[in-house]
């Protein structure tokens, strides 16, 4: 996923294939298709993602976890109204809403 930060750009936000969370700066690519495991769509969206409450504010913090043998696993950004927490869980990206 990608976050659009007006200062900064976009950032991405995923997952490592030896399940590290990977934060970066890079431009949303194109989707792509996955043969029998289905499609990748990339689309902007709306208030239906963890981060979607928080569209238009500034994040106030950041806050990383890191594992020894993988490196960073998590992610905590603090908005003035609430925190969203990114993780990687077995490989997958897993986002919150925390208040």
């Amino acid at each position: 996923m990608w976050l659009t930060v007006e200062r900064e750009g976009p950032i991405r936000i995923t997952t490592g294939s030896d399940w590290c969370l990977i934060v970066d700066a890079s431009k949303p690519h194109a989707g792509y298709d996955l043969g029998e495991g289905g499609r990748v769509e990339v689309r902007e969206s709306g208030r239906e993602t963890p981060f979607g409450s928080h569209l238009g504010e500034d994040i106030l913090g950041a806050r990383e976890d890191y594992e020894p043998f993988t490196g960073r696993i998590g992610l905590d950004l603090t908005f003035a109204t609430g925190r969203v927490r990114c993780e990687s869980w077995a490989g997958d990206l897993r986002l919150k809403d925390l208040p």
